[in-house]
């Protein structure tokens, strides 16, 4: 019962709403982060950045077995060569390398969010790839690969999601927010309820993140989402696909990937988890 008015009335900083009161990103940052440490006394804010192999010791020891040959090598590889052949380091600064810590940002132009994903499938269209002859989506293959490639050049990078000063981002963050703590779909639950109020719990065999570091190790190589073939690239899977599973699993209906909804879950998502390393592409249940 303590644990849960500690939950409680730490969750409901983060979710008022009248403007006189209405918590700024940083007072949710700090907030999220006073949750968890209180939830799991002894994690390290970077320790979140594994996950359940942080709160689970026989899991971790697995995990830490898989990660000396890891089952993501090949599909790393061709993230690389496809990187290079379609020169996608020409369309970011630095070339590409070491920047996913970034990322999502607010467009000021277009006066949304952008993720690593978009600029990619941008970049891609641009130096004239036919992206649907190729079948590259956004979710998982040949995309989810060069972001992977991207995202392990930035290991060790704290994230550093900045919500400038504008209205509009202001209201992007809020709209991810929002998306974050609402209840949807048949068996009515939230992102927050797996990931924020029961994390540490079973749920159908498997035990349930933290919410805080999530965003640190994706794309991510899923034993679920690798069972089904032999392609090296099959386990692969950007968050957004992610988000997309989670929405089916409560029963509701998953949104098209990079929608406003999810780039806006994404951006606050990974807002709180500003501060903590990249560790990705990583292996997860």
């Amino acid at each position: 019962m303590k644990k849960l008015l500690i939950a409680l009335s730490t969750i409901s900083v983060m979710i008022t709403t009248p403007l006189a009161t209405q918590a700024t990103p940083a007072n949710d940052l700090e907030s999220f982060r006073t949750y968890f440490y209180q939830q799991f006394p002894g994690v390290k804010l970077q320790d979140f950045a594994n996950g359940i192999y942080a709160i689970d010791e026989s899991r971790r020891f697995e995990w830490e077995a898989s990660e000396e040959f890891p089952p993501y090598e090949e599909a790393l590889e061709i993230g690389e060569k496809l990187f290079k052949k379609y020169n996608i380091g020409s369309c970011f600064k630095n070339g590409g390398i070491a920047i996913k810590q970034n990322f999502p940002y607010f467009d000021s132009k277009s006066g949304k969010v952008r993720t690593l994903e978009q600029d990619i499938m941008a970049c891609l269209e641009r130096g004239g790839v036919d992206v649907k002859a190729e079948k590259i989506g956004y979710k998982k293959g040949k995309l989810a690969a060069i972001s992977a490639y991207m995202a392990s050049t930035s290991r060790g990078k704290k994230q550093n999601v900045v919500i400038p000063d504008d209205a509009r981002a202001i209201a992007a963050y809020e709209d991810g927010k929002t998306f974050f703590y609402a209840k949807r779909g048949q068996l009515n639950f939230s992102c927050a309820d797996c990931h924020v109020y029961n994390s540490g719990k079973m749920a159908r065999g498997n035990l349930l993140s933290p919410g805080i570091g999530q965003t640190s190790h994706f794309p991510a190589w899923r034993k679920k989402w690798a069972e089904s073939s032999d392609n090296p690239l099959s386990g692969l899977g950007t968050i957004q696909r992610r988000y997309g599973g989670c929405n089916e699993q409560v029963r509701a209906k998953a949104l098209k990937a990079q929608s406003d909804s999810y780039n806006n879950l994404e951006y606050f998502h990974t807002y709180m988890s500003n501060g903590i390393q990249l560790n990705g592409p990583a292996v997860r249940q």
